[in-house]
């Protein structure tokens, strides 16, 4: 669980699994099993709100499964341990976005001042530049 989430998820709803990262790196590549792949049940846990659940799927729905499952791969780091903290990570981190409901933006209409203001620097512009030209 991370201290600086806002929503905290405990640890046994995680499961993982670990397979050889890919890329360059040596003898030590080919023979340990870094790569960590973060599993998720987003629809059955208990955790986060049907609100979050709901946002999460719409904004992040690529990551999805059908079943609900959401699916996280890291394999930037050399070990185990530090790529199951990155893979919580960033779970945390797509949950904080989602998080907080976006404001609902209300119309707004300009006021009477700034439409007249407006106006009359459109006016003034245009006598500027029939003053600009010649007699035909």
């Amino acid at each position: 669980m991370s201290k600086f989430s806002k929503i905290d998820i405990p640890v046994t709803e995680f499961s993982f699994t670990f397979a050889r990262s890919g890329g360059a790196g040596g003898q030590n590549i080919n023979k340990v099993n870094s790569k960590a792949t973060l599993y998720w049940s987003l629809e059955h846990s208990p955790s986060c709100s049907s609100a979050v659940k709901e946002r999460f799927k719409a904004r992040y729905s690529q990551m999805v499964s059908l079943e609900g499952m959401v699916q996280i791969v890291s394999q930037k780091h050399r070990t185990q341990k530090a790529n199951i903290d990155d893979c919580i990570a960033k779970l945390h981190a797509l949950l904080d976005s989602v998080a907080v409901a976006p404001k609902v933006r209300k119309a707004t209409k300009p006021k009477r001042g700034a439409v007249e203001r407006r106006l009359q620097s459109k006016k003034k512009d245009s006598d500027k530049k029939k003053l600009r030209r010649g007699v035909l």
